[in-house]
């Protein structure tokens, strides 16, 4: 690709970013809708497809701009650097959700059965209460319920995961040695891993609604449970969607051995969830 030395691009103005916020609006309208007693239902989903749309017509956006030659080193260093800073932030974004559930856990619990200097707190407010985790709160306001086990469904997509982790890397040496065929067959058992991972993460959901009794409503654990396998599963689903726009590209003769930051941008995301999926199975699932 001929990159323009001389001149560093601007980028016009846009209007992805605004139709992002209206998709992203609208699906958390219609979750907190849910949430509420409501129904989740064509308000949410409307909110899902806006987001998709978004994605497939910026990535296009951009994809174009990259190969009519407009970039050069500078703003591929300033790629970098804003991918950087975007899964900074993520790690941030999860670290809220396993620091809830490390106070939660670790303290709160703790304090509500009577534990430290909290002797009253368990004796006037919730008399008799255990401080035994996964707990569905004092006087089981969640209601009954059974927890998650480690050892099954999710055991299996920690594998799966894991091994989508192996592939995207052999796929990334393959492009670097410029092998067309093993990089195609590669990222495409990538992102074919990775949406199995969230079909089964979407049956694990089915289950623990309908037999285990486990919902966002119980308690502390169901709530923390929900929040960060869900959200982890909406950032796979949107690894999938940009493994799969790669993988169209290489299809098509995009990228080279040594000019592929668009690949590289996207492993650096797919690793990143696969850290955060680990994190996840040992302090969510396992202990």
């Amino acid at each position: 690709m001929a990159h323009a030395q001389n001149k560093y691009y601007i980028p016009h103005g846009t209007k992805w970013p605004i139709l992002g916020s209206i998709g992203l609006f609208t699906l958390f309208f219609g979750f907190s809708n849910y949430l509420n007693g409501g129904s989740a239902g064509p308000v949410a989903f409307a909110g899902v497809a806006i987001v998709i749309l978004m994605m497939f017509l910026w990535f296009r956006e951009v994809i174009h701009e990259s190969v009519s030659g407009i970039y050069n080193e500078q703003v591929d260093k300033s790629f970098r650097i804003g991918m950087m800073w975007f899964i900074f932030s993520e790690v941030m974004f999860f670290g809220v959700f396993f620091g809830a559930l490390f106070y939660a856990r670790q303290l709160s619990v703790p304090w509500l059965g009577g534990e430290g200097n909290n002797f009253f707190t368990n004796q006037l407010l919730w008399q008799g209460f255990e401080s035994v985790w996964p707990t569905n709160g004092p006087k089981h306001v969640g209601g009954e319920f059974e927890p998650m086990g480690a050892w099954g469904l999710p055991a299996l997509n920690t594998i799966i995961l894991l091994s989508s982790g192996v592939t995207v890397t052999i796929a990334h040496h393959a492009l670097k040695a410029n092998k067309r065929g093993t990089l195609a067959l590669f990222l495409a058992l990538t992102f074919l891993l990775g949406f199995l991972f969230v079909g089964l993460q979407a049956y694990e959901y089915g289950h623990a609604y309908s037999e285990l009794n486990l919902k966002l409503s119980t308690g502390i654990y169901g709530s923390t449970f929900f929040m960060l396998t869900g959200f982890h599963g909406m950032h796979v689903t949107i690894g999938g969607i940009m493994l799969t726009v790669i993988w169209l590209r290489c299809l098509k003769g995009h990228f080279t051995p040594t000019d592929h930051f668009a690949f590289e941008g996207v492993a650096w995301y797919w690793h990143f969830v696969d850290v955060v999926w680990l994190g996840l199975f040992i302090f969510v699932y396992w202990l």
